[in-house]
């Protein structure tokens, strides 16, 4: 029995509650409310409820004079006379934050695709950029590997003929003795220079191909003229043989200074047995 007594007196409360609840949801319902719900999302604007009672030109209807009317406050009643301010209307202003919510993002797709681009474009300028990528750009391997391959055949001290890509030894030694290849040690030391900072630093991948550009026709420079020095030089030996062969007594190999006195004296002193 007591059990029953507390299931029942359960069950009663929950009628209670269940009636009580929906009560409020009535009293939620009210009209005026539900036409200021209208106003405030986009359904309509003019549903003034309480609506006014007019009795020989007399407002009778208290509620509607209390709210709307006459004894209604002021900001009640310039709401009511203002403007459509509903934010979901078609002009309304949800819907034009919408609106510019919708071209923020369209915005944000083209500056998100316009910064990838960026991106991808300072990757790929890093791998020109960079010295550590040289050795696989197409334009290197296509043509300047190959045209510049003689730089780093060529010695950096040549010490010989040989080395130096001459005739013979009598050619090195007249142009050592000239002065000549210490020039031309001097060319081909910023030549290898030139070519060595060319494929060590970072720089833009154009200016590397300029400094290939400019290595290659000063190598070529080089070249030309270390010819030119090899034929004058043979040329010039092979005169002087020729003149040494033909003349009775061999040219001076060493020149000193001498006075007048002495030249005429040594002038006597080789003929003076001869008249």
């Amino acid at each position: 029995m007591e059990n029953l007594l507390k299931k029942g007196k359960l069950f009663l409360l929950l009628l209670v509650a269940v009636n009580g609840f929906g009560q409020s949801v009535k009293r939620l319902n009210d009209p005026a409310i539900v036409a200021q719900h209208k106003r405030m999302t986009f359904e309509s604007w003019g549903d003034w409820r309480p609506y006014p009672k007019y009795f020989l030109g007399i407002q009778t209807n208290f509620a509607y004079a209390t709210v709307w009317g006459m004894w209604a406050p002021k900001i009640n009643r310039d709401y009511k006379d203002g403007d459509d301010i509903r934010p979901l209307k078609p002009t309304g202003e949800q819907n034009i934050r919408f609106a510019q919510l919708k071209f923020q993002e369209e915005e944000a797709k083209k500056i998100k695709a316009a910064s990838d681009t960026i991106y991808k474009r300072s990757v790929q300028d890093l791998a020109h950029w960079t010295s550590a990528t040289v050795d696989a750009d197409p334009l290197w391997l296509l043509y300047y590997k190959r045209m510049l391959k003689p730089i780093t055949e060529f010695p950096d001290t040549p010490q010989n003929f040989i080395e130096w890509r001459l005739k013979d030894q009598q050619t090195y030694e007249t142009l050592n003795t000239t002065g000549t290849l210490k020039r031309l040690q001097e060319e081909l030391d910023l030549l290898k220079e030139k070519y060595s900072m060319s494929r060590s630093m970072d720089m833009p991948r154009g200016k590397r191909f300029v400094m290939y550009h400019e290595t290659l026709i000063k190598w070529r420079n080089f070249v030309q003229e270390l010819r030119k020095h090899n034929n004058k030089t043979t040329l010039l030996l092979d005169y002087r043989n020729i003149l040494n062969s033909h003349l009775p007594t061999a040219l001076p190999t060493q020149w000193t200074a001498t006075s007048d006195r002495q030249i005429v004296q040594n002038v006597m002193q080789q003929y003076k047995h001869r008249y």
